[in-house]
């Protein structure tokens, strides 16, 4: 008899379609199990909704992080609503749970799906040349939260961000990325920085990384880019590179240029990760809660597919491989009919029709049908 597996997994579908794609990445994922037979899932929803802080004027709990640490992973739908400032909606969400739980890590996959027109005329002919996997950190820079504002209620308000740099904080996720790529067929790192103008925390960076890469020479090819010179190198030689890293607020920007560039953000997926396992990491799609599509049941839930398939890749630790890539291979047999994939990728389905056919496509990739 086969042990089962059972995963604890926290789920957060927040605001909007969060609500809807969160719903259908569960239905997936229990169908892969069930399919599977080695392991299961077992949900716990948590409604820290903006509709909810608006009735009683908070997300979470104060004991939320603690109801959190009990858990395998957090599985994360979307946060944001027209009647909640976006800095209070995140900054009393998302982001706490992010520091709190050490994921210090930004994993977001980024390749053009079969049934994704890209907006790159070369790479709508060799789709292959955007296969990137880019490293955000995730817990420094300008999303620490240190500065302030005062004199706020006159004309002379002065507001201060400051960006803050380990040493502690760079070297471990330069040593993550490098890691990273050396697992990859390229074997190829980029770090992005921009340490002509930013002439402290940038330096301590770019120091910090040639420091690691020596560790890693012969093993990983690497190179070195100034941020805006990377924008025109993304658009015009996306083959060039693999696996790119790059500070909390640059690869914020440059991820959303990348999901662009690949053909749509509405099914980038991403992984918040403690890479020390001792908090629970979040897996969660990267678009926003799209309230004016919201309950109407047309939202695209592939990016909620494939940041489960990367919760699937990171729960199993190396025992679950396999399955997360045959999973999202059925993921893809689903978006490249135009039949099963959502309107937003030039298809005809709904939200319910496109979960039905990954639960479907399931059976056909583990050869159950």
């Amino acid at each position: 008899m086969t042990n089962t597996t059972t995963y604890n997994i926290a789920s957060i579908p927040g605001d909007g379609i969060g609500v809807d794609v969160t719903e259908a990445a569960e239905a997936v994922l229990n169908k892969l199990a069930e399919t599977v037979g080695t392991f299961k899932f077992n949900f716990t929803t948590f409604d820290w909704s903006s509709k909810k802080y608006l009735e009683r004027g908070w997300y979470m709990p104060e004991d939320g992080m603690q109801q959190l640490s009990k858990y395998d992973a957090i599985f994360f739908g979307a946060v944001g609503s027209p009647d909640v400032p976006d800095h209070i909606s995140l900054w009393g969400l998302i982001l706490p749970i992010r520091k709190y739980n050490n994921q210090y890590v930004n994993v977001r996959p980024t390749r053009i799906l079969p049934g994704t027109v890209a907006p790159l005329a070369q790479c709508r002919e060799r789709p292959q040349d955007i296969d990137w996997m880019i490293i955000r950190e995730n817990s420094e820079g300008e999303y620490a939260g240190q500065g302030g504002t005062t004199h706020e209620n006159s004309p002379d308000t002065i507001a201060t961000e400051v960006a803050i740099f380990t040493r502690v904080g760079i070297e471990r996720i330069m040593r993550f990325a490098f890691e990273t790529a050396k697992s990859r067929p390229r074997k190829k790192l980029t770090m992005v920085t921009k340490s002509n103008a930013q002439r402290h925390g940038m330096v301590l960076w770019d120091k910090v990384f040639h420091e690691v890469a020596k560790e890693y020479e012969g093993v990983v090819e690497w190179d070195k880019m100034l941020v805006d010179a990377m924008t025109v190198r993304m658009v015009n030689k996306p083959e060039s590179m693999d696996t790119i890293v790059a500070t909390n607020l640059h690869a914020d920007i440059l991820s959303d240029l990348a999901a662009a560039l690949a053909g749509s953000i509405g099914i980038a997926p991403s992984a918040n990760l403690d890479p020390t396992r001792k908090y629970p990491s979040m897996f969660e799609p990267i678009h926003g809660s799209a309230p004016d599509i919201a309950g109407q049941g047309i939202a695209n839930p592939v990016g909620a597919f494939w940041s489960a398939a990367e919760m699937v890749r990171w729960v199993g630790q190396g025992k679950l491989d396999k399955v997360a890539d045959d999973f999202m291979q059925a993921i893809e047999n689903v978006t490249s009919n135009p039949k099963t994939r959502t309107k937003d990728m030039g298809g005809s389905a709904n939200t319910k029709e496109t979960t039905e056919a990954v639960i479907k496509q399931i059976d056909v990739v583990f050869g159950k049908k």
